[in-house]
């Protein structure tokens, strides 16, 4: 399904509006098997069956499933390509953000390429290797890059350039768990 900015993945704590409320209207069975966060948009896999949910869980966990995903960033990068790959872990000052930690952080894999570019602003496909908490918003805001509309990692300049996060999840290709045939999902940001 391809989940709106603002919308939660599954039921917050205190908010029972979600994503997976929707999924489930249309299967009963429905069960998220990963999340995008609260800001961010793009697609999101339910399974509908306990064998497709373990199967795809499977697949996430063994990194077997190719993301990409569509950013516009404030500046220009420096190369048309590359990896960021800092260690990222909780910053309990900064609560709920990340930091780098180099001594006790998951390791964390971004790749990157630059689809266009014009002013001030560049428009990115990331494809993350690694699935830490706000990885690409924190990779990119490390490499001088930061997501136009982040209101964690980016200056408030940049923060007041978006109406939204810009980072949207395009693309998922998959062998599907039960027919092992290659699955591509698209669904174009609306930025």
């Amino acid at each position: 399904m391809n989940k709106p900015a603002g919308l939660f993945t599954t039921p917050g704590r205190f908010e029972k509006r979600c994503l997976l409320n929707e999924a489930q209207a249309l299967r009963a069975e429905a069960q998220a098997v990963h999340r995008l966060d609260l800001d961010t948009s793009g697609l999101v896999v339910f399974g509908c069956s306990k064998r497709g949910i373990s199967g795809l869980n499977q697949l996430f966990r063994e990194r077997r499933i190719d993301k990409q995903y569509v950013a516009q960033v404030a500046g220009t990068a420096a190369v048309d390509a590359g990896e960021i790959t800092f260690p990222l872990g909780p910053d309990r000052l900064r609560r709920p953000c990340q930091r780098v930690n180099w001594r006790t952080g998951k390791q964390a894999l971004t790749r990157y390429r630059v689809l266009s570019a014009a002013g001030s602003q560049t428009r990115l496909a990331l494809m993350p290797v690694t699935g830490v908490r706000h990885q690409l918003r924190l990779h990119l805001a490390l490499i001088g890059l930061p997501i136009v509309g982040c209101d964690l990692y980016a200056p408030a300049s940049v923060r007041a350039s978006g109406a939204r996060l810009m980072l949207h999840a395009q693309r998922l290709t998959f062998a599907h768990p039960a027919t092992n045939r290659v699955l591509m999902l698209e669904a174009a940001p609306d930025f």
